[in-house]
């Protein structure tokens, strides 16, 4: 989950009471039906602006962004491609890169953090 400076939710000391502004689920056999359609519900709700769910085994991603009604829109899905976020300012990735896991300074410099 990220939650930005912005955010106005609060830190408790074991909990962050408020709606993070970024979640990122990993699905697999035992949770894939939870996270699709429970916690999709919840999250849209609760107003989280951006719901990534991510499918290793399936090799899959889904990007929602919450519309400006509040509901979620897939705004990219499938394997390969780019997806680039709208409430992480200037961040984007390459799907394949979730399956294939390239060395940290290659994807650096693909985002001009490194020569």
């Amino acid at each position: 989950m990220v939650i930005l400076p912005g955010n106005s939710g609060q830190f408790r000391q074991h909990y962050f009471e408020g709606a993070p502004d970024v979640i990122v689920e990993t699905l697999g056999p035992s949770n894939r039906n939870t996270d699709r359609l429970t916690k999709y519900e919840e999250y849209e709700a609760a107003g989280v602006q951006e719901y990534w769910m991510i499918d290793p085994d399936r090799q899959y991603a889904e990007f929602l962004q919450l519309d400006e009604s509040g509901v979620y829109r897939v705004v990219f899905s499938g394997s390969e491609g780019v997806y680039r976020s709208r409430v992480l300012n200037g961040l984007w990735l390459e799907a394949r890169w979730l399956w294939e896991r390239p060395p940290v300074w290659d994807v650096l410099k693909q985002w001009g953090l490194a020569r």
